[in-house]
C-alpha cells in the first residue's frame, strides 16, 4: 500500500516566500527558513521550494537560502528554479537538497531530463508540470513565475508525461493552473486522466482548501502525494490536523 505524502510548497521570490492565485498577484507570506523549519517540525513529509522568478529572467535559483534550509530541517526537500545544466543541479544537490525539479528548462531542452537522470539517478529528477485546461485540452505552460512571461507551449500534458517517463524522470508534479490558490479542491478529473498514462510517482498540486480536499484526492486518485501552499501559509490547518483526518479515513500516511 502506498504511503501518501503531505508536501508544503514554498514559492520564493526575492528571498521571501510568496503566494498568488492562479499564478498572479503574489503576496509575501513569510521567511523561507522560518517556514521551512515550522513545516518540518509540524510533520511535513517533504518540502518543495520553487524560485518562481529564476526561469522568467534566465537566472538560476539563489543558492544562499538552499544551504540555510539544509541546516534547519531533517526531512527531504526539492528545489526548482532555472536549473538548466548538470552543474546547476550538482551545486543545488551538494548544498543539501535531495531532489531538483525542472519545468521550463525541460520544456526548452527535453534532453536535460535524460542528462540529469544519468548523472544523479532518476530519484533526484522531478518534472514540474504547470497545466491549464482550455476546452478539455490540457496544455503545458512555461515561465509561469511572472504574468508577463507566462505562456502556453502548446504541448499536450498527456504526451509530455509519456516523453518525460521515457527520458528518465523520477517523479511528476501535476499543478493545475485552473485550481491554483482557489482552495476548492484538487483537479481530480485532470489527475485521473494523466494517471492513465503515468507510471511514475505523481504529486497533486493546486486547489487544497480544507481537510476533505486531501481525503478526496487520496480516495479518488492514485497520487503518491499532495502538495499545498495556501492552506498551510494561512494557518487555517496544520499538517498534523491534515494527517489526523487522513488517519481517521484509514488513508496510509506517515505520522
Amino acid at each position: 500500500m502506498i504511503t501518501r505524502r503531505i508536501i508544503p510548497c514554498l514559492d520564493v521570490r526575492d528571498g521571501k516566500v510568496v503566494k498568488g492565485v492562479q499564478f498572479k498577484n503574489h503576496k509575501i507570506v513569510g521567511s523561507i527558513v522560518d517556514l521551512a523549519e515550522k513545516y518540518s517540525t509540524e510533520g511535513a513529509d517533504e518540502l518543495v521550494f520553487y524560485d518562481i522568478s529564476a526561469s522568467t529572467v534566465g537566472a538560476t535559483v539563489k543558492k544562499e537560502w538552499v544551504a540555510k534550509i539544509a541546516d534547519v530541517i531533517n526531512i527531504p526537500f526539492c528545489v526548482a528554479g532555472g536549473i538548466k545544466s548538470i552543474d546547476d543541479a550538482r551545486s543545488i544537490l551538494n548544498l543539501g537538497a535531495d531532489k531538483i525539479s525542472i519545468n521550463t528548462p525541460a520544456l526548452e531542452n527535453s534532453k536535460l531530463i535524460n542528462q540529469l537522470s544519468k548523472e544523479f539517478g532518476s530519484q533526484c529528477v522531478v518534472i514540474g508540470m504547470d497545466i491549464k485546461t482550455v476546452n478539455n485540452n490540457d496544455y503545458l505552460f512555461a515561465k509561469t513565475g511572472n504574468e508577463t512571461t507566462m505562456h502556453s507551449t502548446g504541448i499536450n500534458a498527456m504526451e509530455w508525461i509519456k516523453e518525460v517517463q521515457d527520458l528518465g524522470a523520477g517523479e511528476v508534479v501535476i499543478n493545475s493552473m485552473n485550481k491554483d490558490g482557489m482552495r476548492n479542491g484538487y483537479d481530480i478529473k485532470l489527475l485521473k486522466k494523466l494517471s492513465s498514462v503515468c507510471n511514475l510517482p505523481m504529486i497533486a498540486s493546486g486547489g487544497a482548501g480544507c481537510k476533505e480536499d486531501f481525503i478526496n484526492v487520496f480516495k479518488e486518485t492514485n497520487v503518491d502525494g499532495a502538495l499545498a501552499a495556501s492552506i498551510f501559509h494561512s494557518g487555517k490547518y496544520s499538517i498534523s490536523q491534515i494527517k489526523s483526518s487522513l488517519v481517521e479515513k484509514k488513508i496510509n500516511i506517515r505520522i
